[in-house]
This record gives C-alpha cells, sequence and structure tokens, in this order.
C-alpha cells in the first residue's frame, strides 16, 4: 500500500510539473489544472494571480521575467499566439515563488484569463522607424479587442494594465468592449504612462546632478507625442529650470520613444525599459490590491480631471484599483499652454478609439 501510494503522488507531482509547460488542449483538463491544489501540492506562495497578454515579445518576455521576480505573485499565466511554449520553459526554471504556466492561441485564451486578479496588456506590433503611434492602430486595435472580450468573458473583475499602443486609444477601445459585455468599472481599467514618468525622472535627475530614484515628476495628459506633458513646476524635490531646460526636458520626455527607435535603427522599439515601467505599475497595482497605503501613480484613466473622457494624472490605487483620481495641481503658462495642444490631439485619439468599436 505504502509503495503504491508512494508512487501514485509521484505519478502526480509529474503530472504537475508536466502541466505548467504542456498546457493541454482539452478544455475539461485545462480547467482541472487551474485549480489551486493542481498548481503546487503544498505550500503554494500567497498572492495574486497575473496574466501577461502578448508575454512572447519584446516588451512582454521581459515583463513575464520580472513579474515572475514579484514576491506578490503566486500565478503567472503567460499567454500569445507564437513562441509559448519556450518562454514558459525559460521562465518557469527561476526559482522565485510564482507558478508558470503558457497558453498558446486564441483556443486557450480563456483558460490562460480564467480567475486572474490582473491582467497585463502588452501584446500588439512594435512601432518601427518612420511609423507613428496610429500608423499602429488598425492592427492593435484588433488585437486588444479580441483580449478585451476574453477578459469580460473569464475575468471580469480583475484590473486591467493596457500597454499595447497608440494606448491614447487602446484604452478608450477596451472601456467600449467592457461596456458592451456590460463589466465595465473604470475604477478597474488602466492606462500604463509610467514610462514617460521613469524617463522624466531619469531626464531630470540627469539635468539636477540627482539620483533619478529621488526624483519625482509627474507626467499627465496622455501617452504620445505632445499629449504627453511633464509637470517640471511640480518636481520633487523642489527646483527651478531655465527656459531652455524646461523646452530641451519637455521635448526629450515627449520624444523618448522616437529617440530609442532611431537608435535601435530598425532593430525595435522600447521594450526593455517599457517592461521596467510595467513592471514597476503593475507592482503598484499589486500593493494596492494589498491593501498598501498611499500608492500613488500616474496612469490613463476614465477622468473627469479635465473635459476629456480619459486623460492621465496622479491616482491612488487600493483594493478596487483606482480609488481616487488627483487634481492636476497649480500649472505655469508653459504648461497650461501645452496642455491645450495636448488635449486637442488626445480628443481626436478618443474618438478614434470609440469609433473602432462602434463603427
Amino acid at each position: 500500500m505504502e509503495k503504491g501510494g508512494a508512487g501514485n503522488a509521484a505519478a502526480r507531482r509529474m503530472a504537475r510539473l508536466a502541466s505548467h509547460l504542456h498546457p493541454s488542449t482539452s478544455q475539461m483538463e485545462e480547467v482541472s489544472i487551474l485549480r489551486g491544489y493542481n498548481c503546487r501540492a503544498k505550500g503554494a506562495a500567497p498572492g495574486f494571480k497575473v496574466a501577461v497578454l502578448g508575454a512572447s515579445g519584446g516588451i512582454g518576455q521581459p515583463l513575464s521575467l520580472l513579474m515572475k521576480m514579484n514576491p506578490l505573485v503566486s500565478v503567472l499565466h503567460l499567454y500569445d499566439v507564437v513562441n509559448m511554449p519556450g518562454v514558459t520553459a525559460d521562465i518557469s526554471h527561476m526559482n522565485t515563488g510564482a507558478v508558470v504556466r503558457g497558453f498558446l492561441g486564441q483556443p486557450q485564451l480563456e483558460n490562460a484569463l480564467t480567475g486572474m486578479d490582473l491582467v497585463i496588456i502588452p501584446a500588439g506590433i512594435p512601432r518601427k522607424p518612420g511609423m507613428t503611434r496610429d500608423d499602429l492602430f488598425n492592427i492593435n486595435a484588433g488585437i486588444v479587442r479580441t483580449l478585451c472580450e476574453g477578459i469580460a468573458k473569464c475575468c471580469p473583475n480583475a484590473i486591467v494594465n493596457v500597454i499595447s499602443n497608440p494606448v491614447n486609444s487602446t484604452v478608450p477601445i477596451a472601456a467600449e468592449v467592457f461596456k458592451k459585455a456590460g463589466t465595465y468599472d473604470p475604477k478597474r481599467l488602466l492606462g500604463v504612462t509610467t514610462l514617460d514618468v521613469v524617463r522624466a525622472n531619469t531626464f531630470v535627475g540627469e539635468v539636477l546632478g540627482l539620483d533619478p530614484r529621488d526624483v519625482n515628476v509627474p507626467v499627465v495628459g496622455g501617452h504620445a507625442g505632445i499629449t504627453i506633458l511633464p509637470l517640471l513646476s511640480q518636481v520633487n524635490p523642489s527646483c527651478s529650470f531655465t527656459s531652455e531646460e524646461i523646452s530641451y526636458l519637455t521635448s526629450r520626455i515627449q520624444n523618448g520613444g522616437t529617440e530609442v527607435v532611431e537608435a535601435k535603427a530598425g532593430a525595435g522599439s522600447a521594450t526593455l525599459s517599457m517592461a521596467y515601467a510595467a513592471a514597476k505599475f503593475a507592482d503598484a497595482c499589486l500593493r494596492g490590491l494589498h491593501g498598501d497605503a498611499g500608492i500613488v501613480e500616474c496612469s490613463y484613466v476614465a477622468s473627469q480631471v479635465t473635459e476629456l473622457p480619459f486623460f492621465a494624472s496622479k491616482v491612488r490605487l487600493g483594493r478596487c484599483g483606482v480609488e481616487e483620481i488627483l487634481p492636476l495641481g497649480p500649472l505655469n503658462e508653459f504648461e497650461r499652454a501645452g496642455l491645450e495642444k495636448a488635449k486637442k490631439e488626445l480628443s481626436e485619439s478618443i474618438q478614434k478609439g470609440v469609433s473602432f468599436i462602434n463603427k
């Protein structure tokens, strides 16, 4: 009896290991695999279930690696339409607490999403030299629509972080999909603009001779070109800039993505810094879900800060996602002029996203 019991236990352990790397295509078997006791026999790491959609891409791979390192993640689902077995096998070998499972192709999307607390969407094609964010629109808009339809069906209460560009349009697309499904909760849908803040902190730190980790620059508006508005008058620690420094910093922050695209000379866009920024924002969302207090980040969300339906500004994160949208605070003349320019372009991008779903 004991030998037979030990053999059965060993077989179950081997089946669990195999299920992480080679998910069954059978619907019933997939669902059974998702149960907690099948993830790990004992002592599964406490934490949240996170899915990365587009996990084999230039952003998705380093982002998945960073999420595997996050101690708040207990289960990490990696989904893409190509190359998932290899990426899953690679990341699953990391000796951190999160259990990793890969899902390949549209038939496995629902299984990838079932029961998730946080869904991160870096899926889509990257920008190439000479390509504007609008050039990306038709392809990435369709991808985001399909993924959000799956979210609405399988994990309607998840926090959703949208990275896929153009974010100014893809977040409104996601909102319209959720509205049609009857699952829309504006507090749970967040566009990731953290890379603009990361760049602003870095570039301002360079000018001031400070460690960028000690710098905090609010960046509001949107996530493309002139819609990116760094509020240099509100930099912490408090400081003053010359008009030349303001012009230089604002332009460099707004065009940071183009700087990387051109430097890579056709070999890609900002993937590594974007993955870092996305992981940083995802961690903030998880800490909010965990109940940590005082979690404030900039994000592109449904907002009443301006007359526009979506706008990026500081938000306080909590157990339900966005707990509070903070006011813009005082703007100087340069920032007020920038805000008006940003709103005009942002309005068009938002309408473009809404029209894509309602056409």
